[in-house]
């Protein structure tokens, strides 16, 4: 059992690990970023690198940071937060050899954990560290902005420990992670994928602004609380070693918080020094990466990226650049599809994000020869995923198409184009235009939703019959608000070119589409790019299609067919 000497700051530290690897020129287990959630904890903007002093080589005396030694998992459990951790390590076989990679390749299967991600790992460590320094007691309410996984963590924690717990998620996560988090208890404030991390309507803001106006309520915050990449480097990256005998050659893991690549890379670097190679996934749209110069995007590309819980607009505070050898980008096509690839070939039942790792981890792992090494990191399971890129169709209608997908109905309207269809031209209305107007005016066109757009013309969202009901319903707007407060900012955009089949699978799952055409702006000082919408077009404009023409052997668009 490691000594346990008292700091100055009232707090705990274990001595670090004995297991005869390199301290050398090591710095803290979060790479010179303390990130120590203050006492009382205040909310700091979540970029801030804040200095540590504390390095591998120094004196025990002088850690500030409180260590936990590695257990194994009890016969039986005093209750679900200890099947936490002791995750299985299982080897990839098929996928390998297709890419052509002589290494071995090790899967840690973080989907084992007890609310089926990695972040339950620093859901339960930041909860019990905040629980020893007395901040987060019986009558606390925990709020957390996150991606989700990360919520469900505190939500699992916050049920057996009887805390009331809010997350605060944006809408792009998916509904599975919604409806998990609602079981568990958690109270569910969604905010716009679009806001910025630092705009008052981010899940950030708004969890900062329920912080202030919920008494007794405590943000652990994962992007600055120093249990966050303590956790892993801990346990996690421990696990790696043990479970590996000290031989690794080359880690892959993907970036969100930061907490996993400094707490696995710290620990392994402590361990292995230049012998082990950190490689972190960052998706395209994401700014993570560096040099900075990988996270400028192609003219045209949007940075929306479907794939959750990796990658931010903001340099997390724990986030240790230094920790990592190489960076890789990855994009939503490659990742969704290698994570189906992994549940056929590997009967690994992960998420989107362990796609991005295996798909990585194929580029990278070229340099290692026979003999060597490389674990990847799968964060979390195809659960909360159900309804997305497990599915057929939505795959289909977001252009994700290849061999491991079925072929889109070969039907004589499926390679069509949408400017076959006769869309009307839109009605939008402005962001400051009262819901009961909004709701007059849907009634009297027949219309079930209406785009709402900028003064210059960019589309801001779309407001619906239904969730303007609904919002009323249940007093988060009232008729006087404007629609602004009740946007929807997720909605799938097509062009006039997209191709009937597509279109058809997208409104397996969507309500409706907007048809929007790219509008350049040529200035002296650069050319800028806008979207402008041309119209909305929903299952019955397809079906009205369809109909009129299924009795016509010439096919849209072929010898003025149409």
């Amino acid at each position: 059992m490691p000594s346990e000497n008292k700091t100055t700051n009232g707090g705990a530290h274990q001595a670090q690990p004995k297991d005869g690897g390199k301290a050398g020129a090591s710095v803290c287990p979060v790479g010179g970023k303390a990130g120590i959630v203050p006492q009382p904890p205040i909310w700091a903007p979540p970029n801030l690198p804040l200095p540590c002093t504390w390095r591998a080589e120094a004196p025990d005396s002088s850690n500030p940071h409180h260590r936990q030694p590695l257990h194994g998992k009890p016969k039986i459990m005093t209750n679900i937060l200890e099947n936490i951790g002791n995750t299985p390590l299982v080897q990839i076989n098929r996928i390998g050899k297709t890419a052509g990679l002589k290494c071995q390749i090790l899967a840690k299967c973080e989907f084992f954990n007890a609310g089926g991600s990695i972040k339950d790992r620093i859901a339960r460590r930041m909860v019990e560290e905040a629980e020893r320094e007395g901040y987060l007691k019986p009558g606390s309410t925990i709020i957390e902005p996150t991606s989700g996984n990360t919520g469900i963590g505190l939500a699992l924690a916050a049920a057996v420990k009887g805390y009331r717990c809010i997350i605060v998620m944006p809408e792009k996560m998916s509904r599975e992670k919604v409806d998990v988090l609602a079981a568990l208890g958690a109270e569910i404030v969604r905010t716009p994928t679009a806001a910025a991390w630092d705009s008052p309507e981010s899940h950030i803001g708004v969890a900062r602004r329920l912080n202030e106006e919920i008494a007794n309520s405590v943000i652990l915050d994962q992007y600055r609380n120093i249990f966050n990449p303590m956790a892993h480097y801990d346990a996690t990256a421990q696990e790696i070693l043990d479970q590996c005998d000290g031989k690794v050659d080359m880690v892959v893991l993907t970036a969100g918080t930061g907490g996993t690549v400094t707490g696995i890379g710290r620990r392994l670097k402590d361990a292995l020094g230049d012998k082990v190679k950190i490689v972190a996934v960052d998706p395209v749209g994401s700014l993570l990466a560096r040099p900075e110069e990988l996270n400028v995007m192609e003219e045209g590309t949007s940075g929306f990226y479907e794939v959750e819980g990796i990658g931010y607009d903001f340099i997390p505070t724990v986030l240790d650049h230094s920790v990592v050898d190489s960076w890789v980008k990855s994009r939503d096509h490659d990742s969704l599809i290698m994570a189906r690839r992994l549940i056929a070939e590997e009967g690994l039942l992960c998420g989107g994000s362990s796609g991005a790792v295996m798909w990585a981890a194929c580029q990278a792992a070229k340099e290692l020869k026979e003999g060597q090494r490389c674990v990847i990191i799968l964060p979390d399971g195809v659960r909360n995923y159900m309804t997305k890129f497990l599915n057929n169709q939505w795959m289909l209608g977001r252009g994700f198409e290849d061999e491991t997908l079925p072929l889109a109905q070969k039907t004589w309207w499926s390679k069509l184009n949408i400017s076959c269809l006769s869309l009307a031209p839109p009605l939008t209305v402005s962001p400051d235009i009262s819901v009961e107007r909004a709701v007059d005016i849907m009634r009297s066109r027949g219309f079930d939703q209406l785009p709402v757009v900028g003064g210059n013309g960019d589309i801001l969202g779309v407001v619906s019959m239904g969730n303007l009901m609904s919002r009323q319903l249940t007093g988060l707007v009232h008729k006087s608000d404007a629609v602004e407060k009740a946007l929807y900012r997720q909605f799938q955009k097509v062009t006039m070119d997209t191709n009937l089949g597509q279109l058809s699978s997208i409104l397996t799952s969507d309500h409706f589409a907007i048809v929007i055409q790219k509008l350049y702006h040529d200035s002296t000082a650069n050319v800028s790019e806008r979207s402008s919408i041309v119209g909305i077009v929903t299952g019955i404009d397809l079906v009205h299609f369809i109909a009129e023409h299924e009795d016509k052997t010439v096919p849209c668009g072929e010898k003025g067919g149409c």
